[in-house]
């Protein structure tokens, strides 16, 4: 029996490794396959010859794209919103999250039911829109960081770890002369590394892919995020004759090896990060699932 077991089991290992491995290949290959068009010789991407290797070693594609200056300035501009939000994120969800998940507090549940009651109660893009405007924050950094600072689903997620930390720490600080604040700062946060990391890291991602907000609150050309200049990347045709000579000069280059260098550049920061908070990120993503 023992032995059959030992077969089973092995047998359902490699079946599983053989499904791990094809399941890889199919998440990689697109990856690779864009990263090998981005470094070949465009006559090659034409002719068809790029499978899964480039052909053709060329570097020509990132030339223009570095080389245009509204890419590069829409690049700084969503490392900044993206710097700038999720520190605003952390801050307002790491104080409005510490007090719900407090016992002693009276009101949290009510509190609480508020701010869930806006996840499936908004108030609608042309009233927020109106909103913005009437203070003042349109083509302002704080129309890309502002409205979407605090998320509910953050928020839940904060309160569910801070809940699991032992009041016993709470009551000991107290005793010592610490205030809330001290508190928060001095033993709610270190021990919240997991959780910051993770929320970090899906705020960043929410904040690096937002099109729609750039679309609605920005005229400004010099204020665009990333995610504009990619479509008028990927949309050359589209290019308004109005634009720089360098613009022209880059719709008039546009193929598959220019779109997937864009492609490659845009994705290189999230891939950084990724692995820096990957140790914590596992454990942040578990938050709520096990209850001591």
């Amino acid at each position: 029996m023992k032995h059959l077991k030992r077969t089973r089991s092995k047998s359902i290992n490699v079946i599983l490794s053989i499904f791990l491995l094809l399941f890889d290949i199919i998440m990689l290959y697109p990856m690779i396959y864009v990263f090998s068009i981005s470094i070949s010789d465009p006559y090659s991407v034409i002719a068809g010859k790029v499978v899964l290797l480039p052909k053709g070693f060329s570097l020509e594609a990132y030339k223009v794209i570095l080389k245009d200056t509204y890419f590069m300035q829409s690049y700084l501009n969503t490392l900044i919103y993206c710097t700038f939000g999720t520190f605003i994120t952390l801050v307002l969800v790491t104080l409005t999250a510490y007090p719900l998940s407090i016992r002693k507090f009276k009101s949290r549940k009510y509190i609480t039911y508020m701010h869930v009651f806006t996840m499936f109660f908004g108030g609608g893009m042309i009233p927020t829109y109106l909103v913005i405007k009437s203070l003042g924050l349109i083509d302002t950094i704080w129309a890309m960081v502002l409205p979407n600072a605090i998320s509910v689903w953050y928020l839940l997620i904060f309160r569910s770890f801070f809940s699991e930390i032992s009041y016993s720490l709470h009551e000991s600080a107290y005793i010592d002369g610490a205030n809330d604040l001290t508190v928060l700062y001095k033993i709610i946060v270190p021990l919240s590394k997991p959780v910051i990391a993770t929320i970090s890291l899906f705020s960043i991602v929410a904040i690096w892919n937002d099109y729609f907000s750039a679309l609605l609150y920005l005229n400004d050309r010099n204020k665009h995020p990333l995610q504009m200049t990619l479509q008028r990347i990927l949309l050359a045709s589209q290019v308004s004759t109005k634009e720089s000579s360098q613009a022209k000069d880059l719709t008039k280059t546009v193929s598959m090896t220019i779109k997937s260098a864009t492609i490659i550049i845009t994705i290189l920061p999230i891939i950084f990060i990724y692995p820096s908070i990957q140790k914590h990120f596992v454990k942040g993503v578990m938050i709520g699932s096990i209850k001591g």
